[in-house]
């Protein structure tokens, strides 16, 4: 089981947008996806559960960090909801340890029924953040174009507790860093600016969808993708036009990161974070 972990210290990024998204798609893969919401808010938790389309697991979220262990069965597409004692867990101190070990124990023990594992966390950095990225394949991180997207990546490398630099070095040298998202990508100047000052400055962390320069990976901000969201309804499944439209401009994208979860490539983390994008390069903000 590949699990995938939605990580950044911002919040309204599109982090559970990104999380549900990248479930739907493993489903429409045909992989068998288990969802964990360990977000107190439970945005990834309300889209799953009212698409009707998620089986929702006995139990809560708080529950396989603090015990006993769940059972769970195999489904297409199960869920694993959030709940309000996810909120006090950084409080236990003295049970940190075990949590990230009854994180670790659980995933082990359910990976024989799921192919996939989508964890959404929380914005603020905690034992939640800490325990899912020691036990992740892999972490993703949307981000949205503008002034404090630069702060939150620094942030998301550097943080001294749940930094991936010091998960990676401390807790688990496996972890896949798949890059950057940038979301609600509109194709105006003000954006682009943005994207080619994260390009200069991140550009190995961007994910590429092809050779082409400054063709990356990237959501748009299209209304469709917000009403999906919010009515749990799966984009590719509307019969709106613009839905449709979205859908195309959205599948590259999800599919580049699907790749990248599945068969691990070369994470962006052994490439230098301050390397410079190529002098004049234009970023791609349109349909692929």
């Amino acid at each position: 089981m590949k699990t995938l972990v939605l990580a950044n210290h911002k919040g309204g990024v599109g982090k559970s947008a990104v999380a549900t998204l990248m479930a739907q798609y493993s489903v429409r893969l045909g992989h068998r996806v288990l969802a964990v919401d360990l977000d107190h808010q439970g945005n990834f938790s309300k889209t799953l559960t009212l698409s009707g389309r998620a089986q929702l697991v006995p139990g809560t979220a708080s529950q396989i960090m603090t015990g006993p262990a769940l059972q769970l069965q195999p489904a297409s597409l199960a869920l694993l909801a959030a709940d309000p004692a996810l909120l006090g867990l950084e409080r236990q101190l003295q049970r940190h340890n075990e949590f990230a070990r009854n994180l670790r124990s659980f995933l082990q023990d359910v990976a024989r029924h799921f192919d996939v594992c989508i964890i959404d966390t929380n914005p603020n950095p905690d034992i939640r953040l800490i325990a899912a990225l020691a036990s992740a394949s892999a972490t993703l991180s949307p981000i949205q174009l503008n002034q404090e997207a630069l702060d939150g990546v620094v942030a998301l490398l550097n943080h001294p507790t749940v930094g991936i630099r010091k998960i990676r070095t401390v807790l688990n040298p496996k972890l896949n860093v798949i890059g950057l998202l940038p979301t609600l990508v509109e194709s105006t100047p003000y954006q682009r600016a943005n994207f080619v000052q994260v390009a200069q400055h991140y550009g190995p962390m961007l994910i590429r969808l092809s050779e082409r320069p400054g063709h990356f990976a990237h959501l748009p901000k299209r209304s469709s993708i917000a009403e999906a969201q919010g009515d749990g309804q799966v984009l590719w499944d509307m019969k709106k036009t613009a839905a449709r439209d979205a859908w195309r401009e959205i599948e590259p994208s999800l599919a580049r990161v699907s790749q990248f979860l599945m068969v691990p490539a070369t994470s962006a983390m052994a490439a230098p974070a301050t390397v410079r994008a190529a002098e004049g390069q234009v970023i791609s903000l349109g349909a692929a």
